[in-house]
């Protein structure tokens, strides 16, 4: 019988809902492109209740525990006294989430010997230490595109919120002022403007979909080069560089996946080869921004707005600098757990752990590594290396909250 580890952020402050604003999900049949959603045998949740919390358990326990398995949930994950590390020496599985990621570095891996798959409810694996994983075997997996829709949805939000100064805007009507002078000084229309996105990947691509209407000039940078037909529909310019592309944006959102390629990609030197008084929208990682440079360009001039949801470490300190510089549109990291989310990957965790104990083959667009290498999803985007490097500050919330 297995251990399984699942690390899940914290419930809501005032309790788990017994009530929800809506009382039941729209029907999805396919992800755009064809990928057919999860396919488990069965569920043991309501879909469109908070399954990624810890009371949620993912909706795994009453199934897990039938099959004589053992699941713990916690999310307590950082430091070396949390339950994460108490209970790792004899774990088998280890599921953990984007938003509240439990940080398997090559340390922490060693000290698992049974480990043998690390699970992602939801998407982005760079919270393993590929190269780590790789190197002892691990099978690492994912639940690609659950929630790809749901932060393309976000990005364009945000987008829309900085341009237009809408959080500003709202803070002036809480406060009980009328101070229109104060909201527009800072506002202008998208129409018109050149915004490119750094990969054009599910997420990316669904962010330029959903920004064409707008009238907008479309910009994409990648690797993989999209076909000629989707670049004639969505009249897209391809740029060779992130490098290339910035110079001409005067709106920039980066959904690329993190790796040792992509980290600290929008460092000072970057940015400073951006338009004047351009947007950054960061949805994909943290690290691919460096910390210190949006604060200096935000506070020169030099970008008008930086708005994301992803931090480094996670959860961010109390004392982050994105929390309290100028013009941001900061949230924590919640544009991939919506709860029409949550349940697709919640069945998709469900879905690879049927596949893992019966031995049958999990789908090739979830493996990320697998046998030693770079597999399925994995391979096309993500670069054999570590990304978990600095993340034990993550610590230090605990301490100053």
């Amino acid at each position: 019988m297995a251990k399984i580890i699942c690390v899940l952020y914290d419930d809501p402050v005032t309790g788990t809902p017994t009530s929800y604003a809506r009382d039941g999900l729209p029907k999805l049949e396919r992800y755009p492109g064809g990928q057919t959603l999860p396919t488990p045998k069965a569920i043991d949740f309501v879909p469109g209740t908070l399954l990624g919390s810890v009371s949620g358990e993912l909706g795994l326990r009453r199934w897990l525990e039938s099959l004589g398995h053992t699941l713990v949930v916690t999310s307590d994950k950082d430091g070396a006294e949390s339950r994460l590390d108490r209970e790792l020496p004899d774990a088998d599985v280890v599921i953990s989430q984007p938003f509240w990621p439990a940080y398997l570095t090559a340390e922490r891996i060693a000290r698992a010997p049974k480990l043998k798959l690390a699970l992602t409810a939801g998407i982005g694996s760079d919270h393993v230490d590929l190269q780590a994983a790789i190197d002892r075997g691990l099978t690492v997996a994912e639940v690609t595109y659950c929630n790809s829709i749901s932060v393309a949805e976000h990005v364009v939000m945000m987008i829309l919120g900085l341009v237009r100064n809408y959080i500003p805007s709202y803070q002036w009507v809480v406060k009980g002022g009328w101070n229109i002078a104060d909201c527009v000084a800072r506002s202008y229309d998208v129409e018109g403007m050149h915004v490119g996105t750094v990969a054009a990947g599910r997420i990316g691509l669904a962010v330029l979909r959903r920004l064409a209407p707008f009238d907008v000039h479309l910009h994409y940078t990648d690797r993989h080069r999209l076909s000629e037909a989707v670049e004639t529909e969505l009249n897209l310019t391809w740029h060779p560089t992130a490098e290339d592309m910035v110079k001409v944006c005067d709106v920039v959102t980066i959904n690329a996946p993190l790796h040792p390629e992509t980290e600290n990609l929008f460092n000072a030197a970057l940015i400073a080869k951006m338009k004047r008084g351009a947007y950054l929208v960061n949805t994909a990682r943290g690290k691919i921004c460096n910390r210190d440079a949006v604060v200096a360009a935000l506070e020169s001039g030099q970008l008008a707005g930086y708005a994301g949801d992803v931090w480094f470490p996670q959860p961010a300190p109390a004392d982050h600098p994105w929390r309290t510089m100028p013009h941001h549109g900061m949230t924590p990291h919640i544009s991939g757990t919506s709860l029409s989310a949550q349940a697709r990957y919640a069945a998709g965790v469900r879905e690879i752990l049927e596949c893992w104990f019966e031995g049958r083959p999990i789908r090739d667009e979830y493996l990320i590594v697998d046998g030693g290498k770079l597999a399925g999803a994995g391979a096309h985007s993500y670069s054999a290396g570590n990304a978990t490097g600095g993340s034990g500050d993550a610590a230090r919330f605990k301490k100053t909250t």
